[in-house]
């Protein structure tokens, strides 16, 4: 699910902003930015991450700067700053007439001048990034368990229209032989030959029919896997992988029953069921 959240933590020498956003994935995914001085926080921030979160893409942008009030230092780069300087005296050979850099481009270049972060230790940049982490990590699932509760909504309406289908497929099943009893003893009668409805051969014949199409223990599956769908759908926690198995289930069921059926009302109510249930494996895609 997608989902945002912002927060900010200072102490006495550093104050962290940290974004948190969250686009949807079937798997677990942590996308950390943070300063290269920094980079030894990233594995205790992608367990916190974890600790919340199983699905999703989750990118957390985490910048840091001095606290207000804190002492600055400002720390020059000279590898850079020669670089840079080298760069114009190389450039005046090309063009073959004198080019000078000037203050505004050695301000403008990146990392020639920089806060000196590197003054502060680990432990005082964790003490400052890891209750940010936590608050916009918190904020962001604030945010998708909004945007979850619309998605139960529109699943479970799906579901009941999906349970309304099969059981317009449980009510006509018994039809599908008597109709074929039917149009069998047309066709013989049709054709000249003169058959009794209760001849042994008849009933024989419309006996396997009945044994080919009857779809008693797929039904029995259905209402087994609408029923555990209903119970994960009511669980406070991460059901989005056996939402999607039960899907998968659900899908295999109307598939047989489809092979089954052979009577064109039967045949358009699978195709029914099975455009819905498309409908609700999308949205459990995004299912935490």
């Amino acid at each position: 699910m997608t989902g945002f959240g912002r927060a900010e933590h200072a102490t006495s020498t550093l104050a962290a902003r940290v974004e948190a956003s969250s686009v949807n994935r079937k798997q677990g995914e942590i996308v950390v930015q943070l300063p290269r001085a920094y980079a030894e926080l990233e594995a205790g921030i992608r367990k916190i991450a974890l600790a919340k979160l199983s699905r999703g893409r989750v990118n957390l942008s985490i910048q840091l700067e001095q606290a207000e009030g804190a002492s600055d230092h400002i720390r020059i780069n000279a590898r850079r700053a020669r670089a840079l300087e080298a760069a114009f005296t190389e450039l005046s050979d090309v063009i073959d007439r004198p080019v000078q850099a000037t203050s505004a481009d050695f301000l403008r270049t990146p990392d020639i001048l920089e806060f000196d972060q590197e003054s502060a230790t680990t432990e005082e940049a964790s003490a400052a990034v890891t209750p940010a982490v936590e608050d916009a990590l918190d904020a962001m699932i604030a945010m998708r368990a909004s945007e979850g509760q619309h998605l139960h909504d529109d699943i479970e309406a799906r579901l009941t229209i999906l349970e309304n289908i099969a059981d317009e497929i449980i009510s006509h099943s018994p039809s599908v032989v008597q109709h074929y009893r039917e149009q069998l003893h047309r066709r013989l009668k049709e054709s000249g030959l003169e058959i009794d409805l209760n001849d042994d051969r008849l009933l024989k014949e419309i006996g396997l029919f009945a044994d080919r199409c009857d779809i008693s223990e797929e039904i029995t599956r259905l209402r087994s896997h609408f029923e555990k769908f209903r119970e994960y759908l009511a669980m406070d926690e991460p059901v989005g992988r056996p939402l999607d198995f039960l899907c998968q289930e659900l899908n295999r069921e109307f598939n047989t029953i489809g092979s089954k059926a052979n009577d064109a009302t039967l045949a358009q109510l699978i195709v029914n069921a099975k455009t819905e249930l498309e409908k609700i494996r999308e949205q459990v895609q995004n299912v935490e």
